[in-house]
């Protein structure tokens, strides 16, 4: 499809910004955090194959008290001895911003689920939140999110509805971010293959730059070979290539092998055709839901790969991955023009990839991972200073 005269303008001007790309906080790479928000308000009916609701599954996951402790730090210990999560307030998502402002985040990445789903109960606090102009935000929108041809326009309208709010976070010198979760190739196929897929974010494009919030600059979230992800890329007329989460299979193995599968990918993906949003991991380590599967995971078996993991990160080895990933946008502006990079995640807790604080092992909020971050950033910004003179 032919993208009109007013989006290849856009997109030009775009990639005229992206080198002088800059922050709020003095260091040309921005870090995002992705939001998997099952912390939810428990619900009055079965989601997600859960009675109340996925909480209710990220209770019982996480009850075992070799567990618990990762629970985020609004999470409570009954008279009974067993894991409650009551779910968010908007005192616990200021609360959230606060930590988040502090520990050097930028932005959150919200994986999107329809918007009277508890699951959108988080991003809804958020936006209502006095808070919110001290972290971003962007969307991480899913194939779902704009079902078929039918269902395309309400999802085109509910992510221009999200860009055009203050604090939407922008790329390239005003481009807002968007995420595509994992657009496999049914998913093609159900647009009406490549052309029908960029039919879909042609509109988009359209809409974005007719509602003058610019033109999208889209990253797909690849689970597979960066060479398939860079078809995906080109299949929906996006820019760039990361993922949500990756593994590698290791079995019991240090982090410090993730952290090298992670460099490896980076690498992966610069020698596509396409652009690059690093992937940060703050760690993988789903024992909890192999022990006790959530109900979305019909395929998980109980206790089916519990050797599957990595050793969680020290605060300061998950600040030194993150400096990496940085210090890798920064020297390959050629490959990163976004000049970010995207971490699993703020709240997988029970995956083991978080960077928001847990009740700790003595029931203390633990913000340890966010401390440490934000020192590194600290030092990043004094390495800068001192280059300047």
């Amino acid at each position: 499809m032919r993208i009109t005269t007013a989006i290849t303008a856009s997109i030009l001007l775009a990639a005229l910004g992206c080198a002088t790309l800059r922050n709020r906080r003095n260091d040309p790479v921005t870090i995002g955090a992705i939001r998997w928000d099952a912390w939810h308000t428990p619900a009055a009916a079965k989601e997600h194959g859960a009675k109340g609701g996925p909480v209710r599954a990220m209770e019982k996951s996480l009850n075992p008290h070799r567990y618990r402790w990762r629970s985020p730090f609004f999470a409570r210990v009954d008279t009974n001895d067993i894991l409650r999560i009551d779910g968010y307030t908007q005192e616990i998502i200021n609360r959230e911003i606060a930590y988040a402002k502090a520990g050097g985040i930028d932005y959150w990445a919200f994986l999107l689920y329809p918007e009277g789903n508890s699951m959108s109960q988080g991003l809804s606090l958020y936006l209502s939140s006095l808070d919110r102009d001290d972290v971003n935000f962007c969307a991480v929108a899913s194939p779902n999110t704009f079902g078929g041809r039918a269902t395309w326009q309400a999802g085109i309208d509910r992510i221009i509805k999200y860009m055009r709010e203050p604090g939407y976070q922008s790329v390239c010198g005003g481009r807002p971010l968007l995420y595509l979760f994992r657009p496999e190739e049914k998913w093609i196929q159900t647009w009406g293959g490549p052309e029908g897929a960029r039919e879909l974010f042609n509109k988009l494009r359209s809409a974005a730059v007719a509602a003058g919030v610019g033109d999208p600059y889209l990253v797909v979230m690849h689970q597979g070979a960066a060479s398939a992800g860079s078809k995906a890329v080109e299949a929906v007329g996006a820019q760039a290539l990361t993922d949500y989460a990756r593994s590698g299979g290791g079995r019991s193995a240090p982090y410090a092998e993730l952290t090298a599968r992670l460099r490896d990918f980076w690498s992966e993906c610069a020698a596509t055709s396409v652009d690059v949003v690093p992937l940060a991991m703050a760690g993988w380590d789903r024992r909890p839901r192999v022990e006790h599967p959530v109900p979305w995971e019909q395929w998980q078996k109980p206790g089916s790969g519990l050797d599957r993991f990595y050793k969680l990160p020290t605060p300061e080895e998950l600040a030194a991955h993150l400096d990496e990933a940085m210090t890798w946008a920064k020297k390959n502006t050629e490959f990163c023009p976004a000049q970010t990079v995207i971490v699993y995640a703020w709240n997988e807790h029970d995956e083991g990839g978080w960077l928001c604080p847990t009740i700790g092992r003595d029931g203390v909020p633990d913000a340890s991972r966010l401390e440490a971050i934000a020192t590194m950033r600290k030092q990043r910004n004094k390495t800068k200073e001192k280059t300047r003179q």
